[in-house]
């Protein structure tokens, strides 16, 4: 064979290689594979076959709900011609304004309604914060998002930080000027778990046809986040810049994780029932689905913003939004949720489900889909849950998770003494883990005309950078909100330096 034939057909290999290879890409990037879609997504099939041709039983109404045949012709001279009228509460869509309303009714008259809610919220969130987006040229969290920089919130006329800051509780509700009221649900009637549009344009079984979320993406933790493991500390960031899923946890921890920690990670990947996402007629999904994991929520057990209502308030009115808080260092915590104070990870992954999963509802649990977790299995999900380590925090001392003098600049050693100091941060968040395992409540009531919230546990700061929104609700987008936020709530009166420095120094937590 000629040097000249071999070279052409080698450029043709490579040539139907290439095809091959951009053919491939093309699918790739048109649709990304999800196990739990493709489990639920029916084919289209060709009816060829006797079976599969619909028959006047078929389609007869002797399937529809009010027409059924009696069990005995006795039965049409009881009350009510033995029928039950009014609400059910297996088949009515619960919390629907009209009883029996058809699904088909709610999900059209909701999702004409979506774009007046979004709407709605977007000129609430604009009134009052800045929402250009302003981040730091060197600030980024653990793979490289830039960080968002405020302070966001808008200020009245004529108001400064500085004179905010000096101005008593009393003279803050009176004129109405506290910058950081709570932040509620875009639909607080309907409530339920938001996801952002980053996560459903990979995974759109997430998406609600009457609800959208609400803060920009620059705001927001990374999507995928990373990843850091306590048992494998030297292989940093393991989530290797992918979602962990039912599709690939099996692949990337095979070789990493024990075999109950890789058994509690496949059911932390694993959709149950939840909801607004399960098969029942008054789910928020468009089409039907298995539910959600836990791992949709703390995306490689970390976050990226998600928020629904406080399943431990009633009523409704009264329920406060809650950000999904990050699994990070959860093997260090010692009471767990926001408002329940459980004393154990397996506490709260159990009644996690019955609680955020179902908004504390067992009669909803029940007729959607209640997964009765056995105590081993939960087991399994809290050993994993407690591999989930903090992000490196180089400039900090292994041992008491104060600075290195040697490696902290000048602005980030003031601003630890600001934490420790006038700032008064460590009364609550103590090194190492920045965090006093305690309930607490700010009495925010004295600053504005709402009730409060209550008490609510410490979270941990380690980490913080890539956990925006702050606070329970996300009321602050950034640090410097969170800086300004406490420094009119406890009084602190700082200066724009202090807070500056403040700022620099959790960033390196």
């Amino acid at each position: 064979m000629t040097s000249k034939r071999i070279m052409k057909i080698s450029s043709g290999l490579l040539l139907l290689g290439g095809c091959f290879a951009a053919t491939a890409q093309a699918q790739g990037e048109k649709r990304l594979f999800d196990a739990i879609a493709e489990a639920q997504t029916p084919r289209t099939v060709r009816s060829t076959r006797p079976e599969q041709q619909k028959t006047e039983h078929d389609r007869s109404e002797r399937f529809t709900p009010n027409q059924p045949s009696p069990l005995s012709p006795a039965v049409k001279n009881q009350p009510k011609s033995g029928r039950i009228s009014g609400f059910d509460f297996y088949r009515d869509p619960l919390n629907a304004d009209q009883p029996m309303q058809k699904p088909e009714d709610i999900m059209k008259k909701e999702t004409a309604g979506k774009a007046d809610v979004m709407a709605a919220q977007k000129q609430l969130l604009e009134q009052r914060y800045d929402l250009n987006v302003k981040t730091d040229p060197s600030a980024k969290m653990s793979r490289g998002k830039p960080l968002a920089v405020g302070p966001t919130a808008r200020l009245p006329s004529g108001m400064t930080w500085d004179k905010l800051g000096e101005a008593a509780p009393e003279e803050i509700r009176a004129q109405g000027i506290f910058p950081y009221p709570s932040l509620p649900h875009p639909l607080q009637s309907n409530g339920g778990q938001v996801f952002p549009k980053m996560q459903i344009d990979m995974f759109p079984r997430l998406e609600r046809f009457d609800v959208d979320f609400d803060l920009p993406e620059a705001f927001l933790p990374e999507f995928p986040p990373a990843l850091f493991l306590n048992n494998r500390p030297e292989l940093g960031d393991v989530s290797r810049g992918e979602v962990i899923s039912i599709n690939n946890y099996y692949r990337l921890f095979k070789d990493i994780l024990t075999p109950i920690q890789l058994d509690g990670l496949r059911l932390l990947v694993t959709p149950f029932p939840q909801e607004e996402f399960n098969p029942t007629d008054d789910r928020k999904s468009k089409e039907p689905s298995l539910g959600v994991t836990c791992f949709d929520c703390h995306v490689n057990g970390h976050t990226t913003g998600q928020f629904h209502l406080s399943p431990d308030i009633r009523p409704q009115e009264r329920r406060f939004r809650l950000d999904t808080t990050s699994l990070r260092g959860v093997f260090n915590q010692q009471i767990h949720s926001s408002k329940r104070s459980l004393r154990s990870v397996e506490d709260f992954t159990e009644f996690e489900q019955r609680t955020a999963y179902f908004n504390g509802d067992e009669i909803h649990a029940i007729k959607k889909g209640m997964n009765v977790l056995d105590r081993i299995p939960v087991s399994h999900m809290a050993q994993m849950q407690n591999m989930l380590d903090f992000p490196p925090a180089p400039k900090l001392d292994p041992a008491t998770g104060r600075l290195d003098p040697a490696k902290a600049t000048e602005s980030e050693a003031r601003g630890e003494n600001i934490f420790f100091g006038k700032g008064q941060c460590s009364n609550c968040h103590m090194p190492p883990t920045y965090l006093d395992h305690q309930m607490h409540d700010l009495h925010l009531e004295r600053f504005v005309n709402e009730p409060g919230d209550g008490t609510i546990k410490t979270f941990t700061l380690r980490g913080i950078k890539d956990s925006p929104p702050y606070m329970h609700d996300g009321r602050a987008l950034t640090l410097e909100d969170t800086v300004e936020f406490f420094n009119i709530v406890l009084q602190l009166k700082l200066n724009a330096q202090e807070k500056q420095d403040l700022v620099a120094f959790m960033r390196q937590l």
